[in-house]
């Protein structure tokens, strides 16, 4: 890749840092604002319960927020990864059901999620097909898939091991009562939680310090120009691809194992959270912007809005509304910085 496309010229490398740079503080003063609001509405909002709460409704929609916006960076839209997480979740669900240990279900559900992002991959590079279109044909199958393995009712009983990944805790401190009974002293860290972290640090490095994450944002910024570099556009895309079905995998992983339940039905317009997340931390539907820290803000507040508003009695109908306005003002700001640029 030559110099040129790999560098854009300096003053314009500096204006878009900025810009993204006051894009991500503006969203963290949202968030520290919301957190105020309902803070001051309610007590127990900064409980540490509610905190942990919180951190686990956060991880799900974390984790396919970062492989949405490695898709939206190319200038994609992935809007399959709620029925991937279903069918990824469902199929670990099936393999523990069928005797295989935990470990090996869950990680040959990641790889289910990894061939839907391939299969939208090809579909989108090779038989030229929008991303829009392609992925909302994946989002059926995927679905249906999940209905028709099984009949669409959950697959419960799935044992204590299966709900370790989902409820487990690091440092977790519990004591035992004279009476028998047990107390909770420390909750302990989520594990969802710490492997949100270890992923956000993994997507960080590979879009700022790796080849792929240069060519990333090279091919949402300007397919033809990176093309022209020796970029091979075709293969960053299904790259992209397969790395946001991969997270969707993941995250179907943890929240079935929350439920202790594979449920194919679940992961229904979390896509939307993910594309919410993904904008209201920066990333632009143009392509060639965006960033693992300003999704995490984004997955955050998106988290925040919603525990807040439910223990605020708000109802889920109301919520949607309000999470509806809030996905069309990030994309009306990010329209407007795309006619500034």
């Amino acid at each position: 890749m030559s110099v040129a496309a790999e560098e854009p010229h300096p003053l314009g490398r500096i204006g878009r840092i900025s810009a993204g740079t006051f894009h991500q503080l503006s969203a963290l003063m949202t968030l520290a604002m919301l957190i105020a609001i309902f803070a001051f509405g309610n007590a127990a909002f900064l409980s540490v319960n509610n905190g942990l709460t919180v951190l686990l409704q956060t991880s799900v929609i974390g984790l396919i927020g970062i492989g949405m916006t490695m898709v939206i960076i190319t200038g994609g839209i992935d809007l399959s990864v709620g029925s991937v997480l279903a069918l990824s979740g469902t199929a670990a669900g099936l393999m523990v059901k069928a005797g295989l240990p935990v470990p090996v279900a869950m990680s040959a559900a990641v790889l289910v999620g990894a061939f839907c992002g391939f299969i939208n991959g090809v579909v989108i590079t090779k038989m030229r097909i929008t991303p829009f279109v392609a992925t909302l044909g994946m989002m059926m199958i995927a679905r249906g898939t999940a209905l028709q393995l099984t009949g669409a009712a959950p697959i419960s009983q799935l044992g204590e091991a299966f709900g370790v990944l989902g409820n487990g805790a690091l440092f977790r401190h519990v004591e035992k009562l004279p009476n028998g009974l047990s107390r909770v002293v420390f909750p302990g860290i989520p594990y969802p939680a710490i492997l949100l972290l270890i992923v956000a640090i993994c997507g960080a490095y590979l879009l700022r310090r790796r080849a792929l994450g240069r060519h990333i944002y090279a091919t949402g910024s300007n397919e033809e120009a990176a093309r022209l570099s020796g970029v091979n556009v075709d293969a960053t895309k299904i790259a992209a691809y397969v790395l946001s079905g991969a997270l969707a995998g993941v995250a179907g992983n943890v929240l079935m194992s929350r439920l202790v339940t594979a449920q194919p039905n679940e992961g229904v317009m979390y896509e939307l959270d993910a594309i919410a997340a993904a904008v209201i931390g920066g990333a632009s539907l143009m392509g060639g912007v965006g960033g693992i820290s300003g999704t995490m803000i984004g997955a955050f507040i998106i988290g925040v809005l919603r525990n807040g508003l439910n223990m605020s009695g708000v109802s889920a109908f109301i919520q949607q509304i309000i999470i509806g306005f809030v996905v069309i003002l990030a994309v009306f700001i990010d329209q407007l910085r795309s006619n500034r640029r």
